[in-house]
């Protein structure tokens, strides 16, 4: 059968739909990101699970280690998601290798949502029997909505967003460049981690709760909702 081939430049457009953009936008202002960052699984995020969360997504971004983020990572991080793509290495992408690409993908996502699960068991098992009653269940469903979350809502979220919430997330990223030269390094980085979590930890608490982060995404949206009419008026 004549094979089927990609060029670079189609594969990673495909690639980066399941790719997906990470910036800050992902540690504070959307549902899968907060979720991620709670390490501890109380529902609520603390600066410092903020800023180990981002540090860890700054060094998936930062490719060559130099400890800055530029276009020299972006093209390196095109260039590995090819690679690792490409499992025979022979410079072309198949739909046989796509397909093996998205299944290790979701894999990923099974073993990530396999880690929440063990922590809920973990704190609403209070008999220790290794499961959850109806009663039990009851109680996490009960939890979850005092928190706001709404049980799994976050899960996939950004894969539905798409190319749009990837591209929210570029912005964002580059709003951390105070100086304009291109380059967003670890300290601005931080800096605007810093300065978003103060921004969404509305009570000064120290941390951010379901509710803080609700208010967070209906501001974002309400913002964007009138930058789109904006954009709409006509010019007078």
């Amino acid at each position: 059968m004549r094979k089927t081939t990609l060029t670079l430049s189609i594969a990673a457009a495909a690639l980066a739909m399941g790719g997906a953009g990470v910036a800050i936008a992902n540690h504070h202002g959307s549902g899968g990101g907060m979720q991620a960052a709670d390490t501890n699984g109380d529902g609520e995020i603390s600066l410092a699970e903020a800023k180990t969360h981002g540090a860890a997504r700054f060094a998936r971004m930062d490719a060559n280690g130099d400890g800055q983020i530029n276009a020299q990572d972006r093209e390196a991080r095109r260039e590995a998601r090819f690679a690792q793509t490409d499992a025979n290495g022979d410079g072309e992408i198949t739909p046989a290798e796509m397909t093996a690409a998205q299944e290790a993908r979701a894999a990923k996502r099974a073993e990530r949502r396999a880690q929440r699960q063990a922590r809920m068991l973990e704190r609403f098992d209070t008999d220790g029997s290794g499961g959850l009653s109806a009663s039990e269940m009851q109680a996490a469903r009960e939890a979850r909505s005092e928190r706001g979350q709404r049980g799994q809502r976050g899960q996939g979220g950004e894969m539905r967003r798409g190319g749009r919430g990837g591209q929210r997330s570029m912005q964002m990223l580059w709003q951390a460049d105070t100086n304009q030269d291109r380059v967003v390094t670890k300290a601005e980085f931080e800096a605007a981690i810093e300065a978003r979590f103060a921004r969404v930890d509305t009570d000064s608490s120290g941390t951010i709760s379901a509710t803080e982060r609700e208010a967070a995404r209906t501001a974002m949206r309400e913002q964007r909702g009138e930058r789109r009419m904006q954009r709409q008026r006509p010019a007078n």
